[in-house]
């Protein structure tokens, strides 16, 4: 197992394992399903409007810790530094190792233009299995700001995902409870 190896390599150092998704979010409104009077049907505003903002995620399954970061777009670059303000976030370096589990998104594997800090190493997931990263399980949960909601402006969606990522940030146990798969390993 790679968290084990990863302490033999650095005894002195703390190992933990976290994961780490994408969610691309926009302005065309994310349906779900709602209560409404028999007989009537539920409306929704509407607009088909293809303007996108990214929801990062990263969560620590042992523990329920997340980390969010809404920035504009996915690539490389954006991943760099969305790795270093975790990595800063969390206190990675020669004293504290996190494996970071990912997808093989083409941002992730791009091994001359991605930037991992001192600290990070990455580990991948399989192709073509979603199902496998726990980090794509909270997108229920963060979507629940936006759901059945119209918004005019990008940053109004921005506004209400920010409420929702803090409002989570302090419910270490409901993201627990969505993460934690129970093949993986307790040790970090």
């Amino acid at each position: 197992m790679r968290v084990l190896r990863l302490k033999e390599a650095y005894p002195t150092a703390k190992v933990e394992l976290w994961c780490e998704d994408e969610h691309r979010l926009g302005l065309k409104p994310i349906l779900g399903k709602v209560w409404s009077p028999v007989g009537e049907r539920p409306l929704v505003k509407v607009h088909q409007r293809y303007e996108w903002t990214y929801l990062y995620a990263f969560a620590r399954p042992k523990t329920g810790e997340v980390h969010w970061l809404i920035l504009p777009t996915v690539n490389a670059q954006v991943f760099s530094m969305a790795l270093e303000s975790f990595a800063r976030e969390v206190g990675a370096g020669k004293k504290k190792r996190v494996l970071l589990v990912v997808d093989g998104a083409g941002w992730h594997t791009a091994k001359k233009k991605l930037k991992v800090p001192e600290g990070i190493h990455l580990e991948f997931l399989p192709s073509h299995s979603p199902e496998l990263q726990p980090s794509e399980r909270l997108w229920r949960l963060s979507d629940e700001a936006v759901a059945n909601r119209h918004f005019e402006r990008i940053e109004d969606l921005e506004e209400a995902l920010v409420g929702r990522c803090v409002a989570l940030r302090d419910q270490p146990e409901v993201i627990r409870s969505h993460i934690r798969y129970h093949w993986w390993p307790n040790a970090a």
